[in-house]
């Protein structure tokens, strides 16, 4: 009624009535104040919807809907108020008159009223629709915590969008345009529903376990069994010659977790029996080979060194039971064991989003007992710098937070949907302190951290930061200082735009104090390196995804062309040119150097000239391998020319992708539909083309060389492929819960395959045993790995199950035989065990998956 008297030409009298009228239902200000901010985003609603993935080609529709349940009126017309809403896909354009879309940078858009906006009043709605990139088909494609804010700086969060409950905010995917990615051409990827589950799980659950043998994960490369066990006590005693100290006190420690308590001792004269033995063996070759020997009356862990030790500590340790007990009892056995490649790493970007020093420490110290051994921390991005470097305060002070400051002195705009508050998720950083003790600690568990900052691109962080200094110091007269760590030329007019949507995210590889800098981050990293009494041994340089167009007009870079003393002749010489120059400083530090692919690459096939990079190892993640796309020979390409190169693949090896093809699951999906644990389980490292199985849309590969149109390159040298690394990126990971909910148990199938060669492994993989393979470490995973991480305090994901109704009886089964699956009839509100078929009318029921007090999404059987 009050908007169509406000819009309803009329007579002076009239007129006067609809306002007076409009004004008692809801106060209208032409200018919001800090307190009108907070009343209409506490109250009104935001929120987001798909309208279709089916539209022009390579884009989507979608729509912000504003509903006013706020006693605050938006007044018609411009005003001081703008509207800040986070969106991953680039959005390209909107037919609304009423409201303009401006790009800030990243993911941050501004939303603000035209001079033809209309007005809203209290009870009213809008709607302003869009068109992005890509398509949109997981709620954590959009983000949280869009907000309001005057020109006065003042904001407020939309209450209803501050959550990582995304359901609460986001309108539900239903339709074939919204759950699906593309008609033309068909996405084969289905999204899957309790009855596709069901009938996917059938295959595994036919799979019985064939052996009683208790498993060690990951699986030994020899093991031996023999009759009987050793009935462990509190009389026994642990062991050790000297010079593995930790390695007996944590292995003291993780003994009284599970009920006993050892005495320890350090001595040559070792008792016959109730001891578990620690000791060097000399004839071991390979620094991570053990020998585990138990018997009834003695536990004999033997190696060449700590390293060894340790090794066989764990796998000792995965043989006690889940429970707690004063006595317990281990199968007799002889293991001798080595891993497959020395590098199984794990890489986690604690840049997008900070989850703290705990949460690094915690999955450290689960890779220890999987025995991985390098942690590679991508420590610094456009969208954060998470590490203290003395001497730049500017690089934590600004770059370690985002907030609403769009001048960006005091923070880095929002990013990532953590809004307008320097205090939100996400944000904070570690200081040199926290480095060193993570450093110490993964050194403890023989486990390699390598730091990772990103440059050239993906740099905006650093660059902002330098920027704040730079005028802070030219402010108080000091301009030598000021410009002593610059990243970037001001009268750099290049235009670019990243694939994450940057257009200043470039390093100026052209300016002296940019090398100044990487010194200066260098020579703080060594130190603190030192400060743990270790060693920092590789620099990664980061590399990738550099904006084309960067330097394309820049002064600075013309200036170096036309002095040539250095070779560079032109735009394509600049990447080169940089890495020389990192390999420079590196290099007189003693250290190697380490990149993503195409950070070492002019182009998808040419590498460049490995014999002008002065270190002694050049290291690359072989990431980028969507098959279609014909670059996944770069992890060849490379090796062949002398780079020393891990497989970090993207389609099986991204945590942060989804691990079920479901709307529900978190993550990124641009390289695979989703990453599930059967997936992991099946990559071959040894084998690359041999993983290709499906194309990004879904059709199943059977001929790759046909698919990209040319013979793919052979692996000439094999020993420059160092082994493999789980990746985890975290746009969409907020929280530390969300974090361990991404990699774990994923992490747990990687070091399995990082460390042992199965049998089915080959040019062409034998399924049948594959898939009894994975049953068998199903069955161990389920019994004891997963308790055990339940035990450590970590979060982890579990699928929900599959179901079918016939004949109005439930069927039900998992992915992961030996889960306890539940099923609700009342929304919810109580849980029965499911045990077998069982009659469930013809109702919809909920249901979850189970393991002690993890638990999975819910699902609905309609």
């Amino acid at each position: 009624m009050l908007k169509r008297c406000l819009l309803k030409k009329a007579i002076f009298k009239k007129t006067t009535l609809c306002l007076w009228l409009a004004l008692s239902a809801s106060q209208v200000f032409a200018n919001l104040s800090a307190g009108d901010l907070k009343n209409f985003g506490d109250k009104a609603e935001l929120r987001f919807g798909t309208v279709s993935n089916f539209g022009q080609e390579g884009t989507f529709d979608a729509i912000v809907t504003l509903n006013n349940h706020s006693a605050i009126a938006l007044p018609k017309g411009t005003a001081n108020w703008k509207i800040y809403i986070h969106s991953v896909k680039r959005i390209l354009s909107t037919s609304s008159t009423e409201f303009t879309f401006k790009h800030l940078q990243g993911d941050l858009y501004e939303i603000a009223p035209t001079d033809k906006f209309s007005g809203l009043l209290s009870g009213s709605s809008l709607k302003f629709p869009y068109k992005a990139r890509g398509h949109i088909v997981s709620y954590s494609d959009y983000m949280p915590r869009a907000f309001i804010a005057n020109a006065a700086g003042d904001s407020a969060v939309f209450a209803n969008t501050d959550t990582e409950n995304l359901e609460q905010f986001i309108d539900p995917f239903v339709k074939p345009e919204q759950f699906l990615r593309f008609d033309i051409p068909k996405d084969l990827y289905s999204v899957v529903t309790p009855n596709s589950r069901y009938q996917t799980n059938l295959a595994i659950n036919q799979l019985d376990t064939t052996s009683e043998d208790v498993k060690i994960i990951p699986t030994p490369k020899n093991v031996t069994y023999s009759k009987g066990s050793a009935r462990i006590d509190n009389s026994w005693k642990i062991i050790e010659v000297g010079g593995l100290s930790f390695e007996s006190d944590y292995l003291q420690q993780r003994l009284r977790d599970s009920g006993l308590l050892l005495e320890k001792t350090v001595t040559t004269n070792i008792p016959k029996k109730q001891v578990i033995e620690l000791s060097i063996d000399k004839k071991f070759t390979n620094a991570e080979a053990y020998e585990l020997n138990i018997t009834g009356e003695r536990v004999v862990i033997s190696a060449g060194g700590a390293t060894g030790v340790f090794y066989g500590v764990q796998s000792f340790l995965s043989l006690l039971p889940v429970q707690k007990a004063s006595v317990q009892s281990v199968p007799a056995l002889r293991v001798f064991d080595e891993p497959r490649a020395p590098w199984r790493g794990m890489h986690y970007d604690i840049a997008r989003n900070f989850h703290g020093k705990d949460a690094v420490l915690a999955l450290v110290e689960q890779m220890g007992r999987y025995k991985l051994n390098k942690l590679h921390m991508h420590m610094t991005e456009d969208e954060g710098w998470r590490i203290e470097i003395p001497g730049l305060p500017e690089l934590t002070e600004v770059g370690a937070f985002r907030c609403f400051d769009l001048t960006e002195t005091k923070c880095l705009m929002p990013q990532l949907g953590n809004g307008p508050s320097k205090t939100a998720a996400g944000n904070g950083y570690l200081t040199a302190a926290d480095f060193t003790d993570i450093v110490k600690f993964a050194a403890q568990r023989h486990i390699e951290v390598i730091p990772e900052i990103d440059m050239p691109g993906h740099s905006r962080a650093a660059i902002k930061s330098m920027e704040a200094r730079y005028k802070k110091l030219m402010a108080a007269g000091k301009k030598w200082e000021a410009e002593q760590y610059l990243l970037s030329d001001p009268q750099d007019k290049s235009q670019y735009m990243t694939v994450q949507s940057y257009s200043d995210n470039s390093v100026n590889v052209c300016l002296p104090s940019t090398y100044a800098f990487i010194e200066k981050v260098t020579y703080e990293l060594q130190q603190m390196y030192r400060n743990a009494g270790q060693k920092l041994n590789v620099f990664h340089m980061g590399g990738d995804e550099v904006g084309k167009g960067s330097w394309s007009a820049s002064p600075a870079c013309e200036q170096l062309f036309a002095n040539n003393d250095r070779g560079v002749s032109g735009i394509a010489d600049l990447k080169p040119y940089f890495v020389q120059r990192i390999s420079e400083i590196t290099s007189k530090r003693g250290l190697d150097i380490m990149g993503w692919e195409d950070g070492l690459m002019y182009d998808p096939n040419n590498t460049f000239n490995r014999a002008q990079i002065l270190n002694k190892r050049v290291i690359a993640n072989a990431w980028d391998n969507i098959w279609e796309a014909g670059v996944a020979d770069r992890a060849h390409r490379l090796a062949n020319n002398g780079y020393d190169v891990v497989i970090s693949g993207a389609t099986h090896l991204y945590f942060d992708h989804p691990h079920e093809a479901s709307a529900g699951e978190r993550g990124y999906h641009w390289a695979t539909r989703y990453t599930d644990l059967a997936k992991v389980f099946g990559f071959m490292p040894d084998n690359l083309y041999a993983n290709a199985d499906r194309t990004f849309i879904g059709a199943e590969i059977t001929n790759l060389n046909g698919l990209v149109g040319r013979i793919l390159p052979p692996l000439t040298k094999p020993e420059h492929v160092l082994g493999m690394q789980g990746q985890v990126w975290t746009e969409t990971i907020r929280t530390k819960t969300q974090l361990q909910s991404m990699i774990f148990p994923r992490v747990i199938v990687l070091a399995e395959r990082a460390w042992f060669k199965a049998e089915w492994e080959g040019d062409v993989p034998n399924t049948q045993a594959r898939d009894q393979a994975w049953r068998e470490f199903i069955s161990t995973l389920v019994s004891k790995e997963l308790p055990k991480l339940e035990q450590s305090g970590s979060a982890f994901y579990l699928p929900p199950p599959g179901a079918v109704r016939t004949n109005n009886k439930l069927s039900a089964n998992t992915s992961l035989p030996g889960l306890a699956i539940e099923y609700s009839r009342d929304q919810g509100k109580n849980w029965a065990s499911y045990q077998q078929e069982i009659e469930i009318g013809t109702a919809p029921i909920l249901l979850r998956s189970r393991l002690n007090s993890i638990v999975s999404a819910t699902t609905v059987l309609n």
